[in-house]
């Protein structure tokens, strides 16, 4: 009897591997094609002073890094209180590492175009 769980456990482990691995790759993929054909209508438009793409690469980075602690820091059996400290804590630090480069990548791409330092590097 207990063979017949180890080997249940054993397959519903394995199935769970290969969910994950599906849904990264889907979404990696995803990534990597919308990084290569850089559609005009997602490059051109802006949203918030960023192109609709980048936006759409920086959620489905939070999302993999979600989905990446769910899944492999084992989230799903803890308690609700831990997860949301563990979670929204990457989750809050990725979008405030992510408002500090865009803030200070616009300063300095700006300090470049105005002209008051060169472009000599």
């Amino acid at each position: 009897m207990a063979h017949d769980t180890a080997h249940h456990d054993s397959a519903a482990a394995k199935k769970r591997i290969w969910k994950v691995f599906g849904i990264l790759s889907v979404l990696t993929i995803i990534e990597v094609i919308l990084g290569y054909i850089r559609p005009s209508a997602l490059v051109h438009t802006d949203i918030i002073g960023m192109s609709i793409l980048n936006w759409i690469f920086i959620i489905l980075t939070i999302y993999k890094a979600y989905y990446i602690t769910w899944a492999f820091m084992h989230m799903e059996h803890e308690t609700k209180g831990l997860r949301r400290v563990v979670v929204w804590t990457g989750v809050f630090l990725i979008c405030y590492l992510i408002a500090i480069l865009l803030i200070e990548g616009g300063y300095i791409e700006q300090v470049y175009t105005d002209g008051y330092i060169t472009w000599e590097f």
